[in-house]
């Protein structure tokens, strides 16, 4: 099965590469404009401080999850919230801190299944300037139609028959493509280990408030290889990018895991 936005991204690349003048005038739409230091300190020099200090200065410092790992689960938060200047910010921090133009493609794809196509193609639109801002062509893209990871039948078997018990009769059309979609053809590309995948789509999960998803997918984060202070640092950060109303809202579905697997 091929999937429309790693297509999308390259044809999107090859067209900004070959039309420069159009995607600078397109990254200059204040819609997408990062502002400086001094324009934040002009409007609110509290929230200048902040970013500086708090933010960039101790925040992004912290130990218990990489600087990589840190871009990764912020780009996937706020395009999950469709914040388009902070995508083109995060999408540049995320290329300086080693996430490659491959990883970025497959995780604009992952999140148009787990946030909606609107959000995948606005993010699309702004990782396509900012790409050939950096000569990134297609070539350094996924190929849409990879060979797959191999798939864990028992587990899948298992989650198939807690998806059918659980919803059977509601949509079959649902369930079949989020079995042979989701979990038989996208989250076996290889663009992303298993573990990126799992925690691009509990960020998600959490900047979009969807706590009664966050329980089982932060569990196969940690199946994936995501430790528990890994877990319990990306809640910081994410703190930051989602609001605390919403990390609030998953701290009791994050306790509940951990001690579940404490046991």
């Amino acid at each position: 099965m091929k999937l429309v936005p790693a297509s999308l991204l390259s044809l999107a690349v090859a067209a900004a590469v070959a039309l420069p003048a159009q995607a600078n005038e397109h990254a200059a739409d204040p819609s997408s404009e990062v502002p400086t230091a001094e324009g934040v300190a002009s409007v609110s020099p509290a929230l200048a401080d902040y970013t500086e200090n708090l933010l960039l200065g101790e925040v992004w410092e912290r130990e218990g999850l990489s600087t990589r790992d840190r871009s990764v689960a912020t780009l996937a938060a706020v395009i999950a919230r469709d914040h388009r200047v902070e995508i083109r910010a995060q999408l540049e921090h995320a290329l300086d801190h080693g996430v490659t133009p491959a990883e970025i493609s497959e995780i604009i794809t992952h999140l148009a299944f787990y946030t909606g196509w609107g959000n995948a193609m606005s993010a699309l639109n702004v990782a396509k300037d900012v790409f050939a801002e950096h000569d990134i062509g297609a070539d350094q893209l996924p190929p849409a139609d990879p060979e797959l990871l191999p798939l864990d039948e028992e587990a899948e078997q298992a989650r198939q028959e807690i998806v059918q018990e659980t919803y059977g009769g509601s949509s079959e059309g649902v369930l079949h493509y989020t079995t042979e979609a989701l979990f038989k053809d996208l989250w076996l590309r290889p663009g992303l280990t298993p573990r990126d995948r799992s925690m691009v789509t509990v960020s998600a999960l959490i900047a979009s408030g969807k706590t009664e998803q966050v329980g089982f997918h932060l569990n196969r984060a940690m199946d994936n290889g995501l430790t528990r202070g890994e877990a319990s640092e990306l809640l910081t950060q994410l703190a930051f990018y989602a609001g605390w109303p919403n990390i609030f809202s998953t701290l009791p579905v994050a306790k509940e895991v951990f001690e579940s697997r404490a046991e």
